[in-house]
């Protein structure tokens, strides 16, 4: 399977993500509202590692596609895992 798809997937879900990303912002621009803010804000909080787990997921698979050692993926899962159990508190 070609690197690309792997590519072109991490790409478009940052695409999504940016798109979200600015429609929070242009939404609270909008309302002006303090409390409506923070609501987006928190839902815009919680897209941010899913996005990052998503992204990296892709690019785990597209290197296990392109026959790179196992243990340097092993790496790059523990390089993730130990960003998001950073980010939790």
């Amino acid at each position: 399977m070609s690197n690309d798809v792997f590519l072109k997937g991490m790409i478009l879900i940052r695409f999504l993500s940016a798109s979200m990303e600015l429609t929070g912002a242009f939404l609270m621009w909008r309302t002006y509202r303090l409390e409506t803010a923070i609501r987006i804000n928190g839902f815009l909080g919680l897209a941010g590692p899913i996005v990052l787990t998503t992204t990296m997921l892709l690019g785990i698979a597209g290197l296990a596609a392109s026959r790179v050692p196992t243990a340097k993926i092993a790496w790059i899962g523990i390089g993730v895992a130990c960003i998001l159990w950073g980010t939790t508190r």
